[in-house]
């Protein structure tokens, strides 16, 4: 069944994927509880091949994690996962990272996060 935009044309690919990554929003960063040092290992419906386990006191790994459950992960996923302060903290960066459609969704959703990367720049 194809769902109709409210032109009644079937949607474009942009409007398909700000919706799926709307709908895996937080209600609020404050929701991010995931930790903040140590071995996380993903699911596989979030990492379904190659590095499944992150360390999250190396820099690089930890924005390797969130940079994959930003793109695969379901809301569960990302509010047991991902940490506000590491987010925020790793947002300026990591926006360059993630695809278009998921940076507009996260920065029009949380607006806390452009203020956190126009600080750093």
């Amino acid at each position: 069944m194809v769902m109709l935009s409210s032109t009644g044309a079937a949607p474009s690919a942009a409007e398909v994927l700000h919706a799926r990554y709307a709908a895996r929003l937080p209600t609020s960063l404050d929701k991010l509880a995931g930790p903040k040092h140590g071995l996380v290992e993903l699911p596989l419906h979030v990492a379904w091949s190659g590095l499944r386990a992150y360390d999250l006191d190396r820099p690089r790994l930890r924005m390797g994690l969130y940079r994959t459950v930003l793109a695969e992960g379901q809301h569960e996923d990302i509010v047991t996962l991902l940490n506000r302060d590491l987010l925020l903290a790793q947002w300026p960066v990591l926006r360059t990272l993630v695809s278009r459609h998921l940076r507009e969704v996260w920065e029009e959703a949380f607006p806390e996060l452009t203020t956190a990367g126009s600080a750093a720049a």
